[in-house]
């Protein structure tokens, strides 16, 4: 008996040492493009933190990854990266856009085999939200890495909700590997009434929650937020060098676009006041090259005159709220993978375009009341139609109040007002959570 446990032991030891060897030879290429930790400024993401200092736990296990293109690490792919280290990944989960990020916004994403790795992909986006008990059937833990932009009706935070819940009703463990939120550094939107509950929209939070993914997943767990009261056995492997006040260039991190309609870091920033224009006759720039960064019309006359006056006299810029914007004219255009016959397509529009990142939430918000009120106003007056707002307006603002509020002509800085109280509520929710400094 003796004999049989140095055995034992001996085994466990040598393949330990085998792991270690393996992480000396491989880590050092997979990892070939980011800078050591001692000569590093920028923040590590999770899966960074995962690679370097908990890889250990996953020896044995059969994982499954929820993931998307944005799971890099250094110049690789998270999954490409876990199997050349020699981890049993068995299955990747996709959410919309899927696995390479190649659909565009509301696509199908099928069930599949990824070409690359040569492993199963099972679509979470579609008639399927959450993986199955016969889909983790196999598994023994479950990772999830996607960058978020942190906005409450961006789906991927959703879909990362649905994967809690399936882990949770089959006991599996459920990981998160957190990343920063380009939206972290403030709370702003009206906060989600439950009757517009939808996949755009889970929870009572609002639409800028300023929470990373990992804080959001312990928040709903500890919270109640699962179907049945459920609670899944959640563990966040944080982001190191962290602060919720950092902008996304503090961070040192390549932007990744998480999905191909929010190409830039000022797409992402400007993503929450423009979103809920796609429940409105309003283009947000899909089907050309500044997705989110601008938002016209075809029957916006005043920014016609505007366009056309500021060709003349050479100039564009005006600011709404200390906001420098542009008054510009743009031709959406179908562009394969991005936007599939798009609003107004090959038709001009005319509106504006952001000029530059935001310095405060505040202004941001007013900024977009104000333009949403021009586009309402006009709307009105150059077709005589009444139906400005529609339903999936509601789904995304999360209430049925703020378009009652641009109707009756309430100032946006009294609009901004009456959003206080509940998001003074729900801060001191978010604050329970919170992984990483405010400062």
């Amino acid at each position: 008996m003796g004999k049989s446990n140095g055995l034992t032991g001996k085994i466990a030891w040598v393949k330990q040492l085998y792991l270690f060897g393996i992480l000396l030879w491989v880590l050092p290429g997979c990892l070939s493009s980011v800078p050591s930790e001692s000569k590093d400024t920028r923040v590590r993401t999770g899966a960074e933190v995962l690679l370097y200092e908990k890889l250990s736990l996953l020896q044995g296990k059969r994982v499954g990854l929820v993931t998307n293109h944005t799971a890099r690490v250094g110049e690789m792919h998270l999954a490409d990266t876990l199997m050349r280290l020699g981890v049993n990944l068995q299955k990747i989960f996709a959410p919309e856009h899927g696995f390479r990020g190649e659909a565009e916004a509301g696509a199908p994403i099928r069930d599949g085999v990824d070409t690359q790795t040569g492993l199963p992909v099972v679509s979470l986006y579609g008639n399927k939200k959450q993986p199955s008990e016969a889909d983790l059937e196999g598994i023994d833990i479950v990772l999830f890495d996607i960058q978020d932009v942190g906005a409450r009706f961006y789906t991927y935070l959703s879909t990362m909700v649905y994967c809690m819940d399936a882990c949770a009703q089959v006991n599996k463990p459920f990981w998160v590997l957190d990343r920063p939120n380009p939206n972290g550094w403030y709370v702003g939107g009206p906060v989600l009434e439950k009757e517009q509950t939808s996949f755009v929209g889970l929870h009572t939070v609002p639409v800028v929650h300023g929470m990373t993914l990992g804080e959001y997943a312990r928040m709903v767990n500890e919270e109640g937020w699962l179907p049945e009261n459920r609670k899944c056995r959640l563990e966040v492997i944080p982001v190191k060098g962290y602060r919720h006040s950092m902008k996304w260039e503090d961070t040192g991190l390549e932007w990744v676009p998480p999905s191909p309609n929010l190409p830039s870091v000022t797409s992402a920033l400007y993503y929450p006041i423009l979103c809920w224009y796609e429940g409105t006759p309003v283009s947000v720039g899909r089907g050309t090259i500044h997705p989110f960064t601008v938002a016209g019309a075809p029957w916006h006359v005043a920014f016609k005159r505007r366009v056309l006056t500021d060709e003349q006299e050479g100039t564009s810029v005006f600011r709404v709220f200390n906001l420098p914007f542009k008054s510009v004219a743009f031709t959406p255009k179908s562009l394969p993978g991005k936007a599939n016959q798009p609003l107004y397509e090959s038709s001009v529009c005319y509106g504006v375009m952001a000029l530059e990142n935001p310095a405060s939430g505040d202004s941001l918000w007013l900024a977009g009341l104000q333009l949403l009120q021009s586009f309402y106003l006009e709307y009105k007056e150059q077709t005589g139609k009444q139906d400005f707002f529609q339903p999936f307006f509601h789904r995304l603002s999360g209430d049925v109040v703020l378009s009652q509020q641009i109707l009756q002509g309430k100032a946006p800085d009294e609009i901004l007002a009456s959003w206080q109280k509940s998001t003074r509520v729900f801060g001191v929710t978010r604050k329970k959570y919170l992984m990483y400094p405010e400062r």
